[in-house]
């Protein structure tokens, strides 16, 4: 009993290090990068590390409980997902950021980029508001929404905020869940105990992230609003990174592990 408590503990600990995996990393920094409240990116955290929690308990115990083997091009697939899901984030990333910096580097003039004043007479009083109908404009300095056509597929779910990073948690998940379950059966050989290790993983997961994103909003709320040039400058890089790394895993499943050819080599990682 002791021994598998402690290798409960471990893998508390360990699912906090899962958090910090580059590819996980990459991804959550594309959403916390916008954000300038440290309890919104923990709460980015939290979502991401459920996402990732329901998929690794549902597949893991399937292959723990009942064998369920997942085939080579299979998993390499479900991998491959992964990086397309890296790259469309990167690519969501550079285009707010890029219509931002197109906006602020055009000719600054109150009826630029569709605005327009209503003037209104009350009395003896004229009144003129100027109302700006930008696409993606803001009259607050917040974030430059993605272009129509990259979002539309996404608004109909509702919260899309919220869903975004749930979303992106469950496809980790999927892509990692079979190494995570392949390890659990070789130290612990009770089935339920197994589970349990699987459950407790992913609480440490959900708590490293949380602790991750929330860290990461820091600089990002200390600046707020009077650095807005660098915060967008650390959207753009994001995105960036994002979309080369996102590239980058791409090649390596779909032509170093061989996802597109005729024998595929997958190694649960």
């Amino acid at each position: 009993m002791t021994s598998v408590l402690l290798i409960l503990g471990i893998g508390f600990v360990l699912g906090m290090r899962h958090a910090t995996d580059p590819d996980h990393v990459v991804a959550v920094s594309t959403f916390v990068s916008r954000e300038r409240s440290i309890f919104r990116a923990g709460w980015i955290g939290a979502l991401w590390g459920i996402g990732h929690t329901l998929t690794i308990l549902a597949v893991g115990a399937a292959i723990i409980l009942f064998g369920v083997a997942i085939p080579a091009r299979l998993g390499l697939a479900l991998e491959f997902s992964v990086a397309l899901m890296l790259i469309l984030l990167g690519v969501l990333n550079l285009t707010g950021a890029m219509r931002w910096i197109s906006e602020k580097l055009s000719p600054a003039h109150p009826r630029h980029h569709g605005e327009h004043a209503h003037v209104h007479s009350h009395g003896s009083h004229l009144h003129a508001h100027v109302h700006s109908h930008a696409p993606g404009a803001d009259h607050h300095g917040e974030e430059v929404e993605p272009p129509h056509w990259l979002a539309a597929p996404f608004r109909g779910l509702g919260w899309f905020h919220s869903i975004r990073p749930l979303l992106v948690g469950l496809v980790h998940g999927l892509a990692g869940s079979a190494a995570v379950a392949l390890l659990v059966l070789g130290t612990i050989r009770d089935a339920k105990w197994a589970v349990l290790y699987l459950l407790i993983f992913g609480v440490g997961t959900i708590a490293g992230m949380m602790l991750l994103t929330a860290a990461f909003a820091v600089p990002f709320t200390l600046a707020g609003n009077r650095f807005a040039w660098l915060n967008r400058g650390l959207i753009a890089a994001t995105g960036v990174v994002s979309l080369v790394f996102g590239l980058v895993v791409a090649f390596q499943i779909g032509v170093g592990d061989g996802l597109f050819s005729a024998h595929p080599n997958w190694n649960p990682r």
